[in-house]
């Protein structure tokens, strides 16, 4: 057995996700951080790992959902596979505890950032896909989104759809969103988004993704149009 298998972190990590990975340096690859300045990070499953992710998400909604149009399935899609979610579900399996990060970024709670353990969730998933295909994907999926999906009676809105919502109720044009700064080092971006309307003080909001800082200065605006 090599090292890898060894590592209490990871056969830890692997019991926890109920799957053992036949090529180890996958699993390794999924939870380094770009901080470590390694070549071999989890960037690349990263960005495999968002597409299974969306796309076995939609096969859930879709089964479970089969009277639901398309713009209520986005909605419960937007909702499962946003940061916080991911997130979540990261610490529920502890991913935070395996993941090789650098010093800095532990000192300033790299382990247990949405970012970081939204990236390696979706590089967990790459990983998974890569070593065992889409069964092995389905096999720690499902449990875990299905009961996620079935919680939500009705298509939630994304903050910014209800924003769209309260504007044209109100013969307003649509909402806008500028890009007002991008801070950060060249792996972990952050970017300041504002969200307007037209006729209202517009409000801005940070994220690692320009989309996340859009729905988050979308809820602020929001919050702030409703007092």
């Amino acid at each position: 057995m090599s090292e890898a298998h060894k590592s209490p972190n990871l056969s830890n990590l692997q019991k926890r996700i109920g799957y053992e990975f036949c090529d180890v340096s996958l699993l390794v690859c999924a939870l380094t951080h770009p901080s470590l300045g390694r070549q071999a990070n989890n960037q690349r499953l990263e960005f495999l790992g968002d597409s299974v992710v969306g796309m076995v998400v939609a096969k859930i909604i879709y089964d479970l959902f089969p009277n639901e149009q398309e713009g209520e399935l986005a909605r419960r899609q937007a909702s499962l596979v946003r940061s916080e979610t991911l997130a979540a579900i990261a610490r529920e399996i502890a991913i935070g505890e395996a993941l090789n990060v650098a010093l800095s970024e532990i000192q300033s709670g790299g382990r247990d950032s949405n970012s970081n353990l939204e990236d390696a969730l979706e590089a967990l998933v790459g990983a998974i896909y890569l070593d065992g295909g889409l069964t092995a994907v389905e096999n720690f999926m499902l449990p875990r989104w299905i009961a996620l999906a079935k919680n939500a009676v009705s298509a939630p809105k994304d903050a910014k759809t209800a924003l769209q919502e309260w504007a044209q109720g109100r013969g307003l044009p649509l909402p806008k969103y500028t890009l007002t700064a991008t801070d950060g080092a060249a792996h972990a971006p952050i970017f300041t988004i504002a969200a307007s309307v037209q006729g209202f003080t517009p409000a801005s909001a940070q994220a690692t993704s320009k989309r996340n800082a859009e729905q988050a200065a979308a809820a602020i605006l929001l919050e702030n149009l409703s007092k």
